[in-house]
């Protein structure tokens, strides 16, 4: 497991204002994905796949605002079912269960022991 934060999530009221309130103070590429519901943040340089091509920045999106009231922080496991076990012999309790996302991987998301909304991420294996 790497525990490194690889994502995080903003919740809106107004998608529009809140992406363009990003996009302009910030310089963010916002890309909506009107299909999920969902807008995929970039903040920083890419590869040609659209992964990170500078160390030490992470991406995120955007959604609106709903079990997530608040920014939420993705910690990437290597097996989300063994976190989740993990977390709730620690006080956690898991909100949503393991979840695929495309091709990609699976996500899922907690409340760590003081009530936070969390999100953990497994990245899809190649068979």
């Amino acid at each position: 497991m790497s525990g490194k934060v690889v994502h995080f999530e903003i919740p809106f009221d107004d998608g529009d204002r809140a992406r363009s309130f990003y996009r302009e103070a910030f310089g963010w590429q916002i890309n909506e994905m009107p299909e999920m519901d969902y807008t995929i943040v970039v903040t920083g340089p890419t590869d040609e796949t659209g992964m990170s091509s500078e160390p030490g920045y992470i991406g995120g999106g955007m959604m609106q605002r709903g079990e997530a009231a608040a920014p939420v922080v993705t910690i990437d496991v290597d097996n989300i079912d063994q976190a989740l076990e993990k977390i709730e012999s620690l006080g956690g309790k898991t909100v949503s269960p393991r979840t695929p996302v495309g091709t990609m991987g699976f996500a899922a998301y907690f409340k760590d022991s003081e009530g936070n909304l969390m999100g953990l991420w497994e990245t899809a294996r190649e068979n």
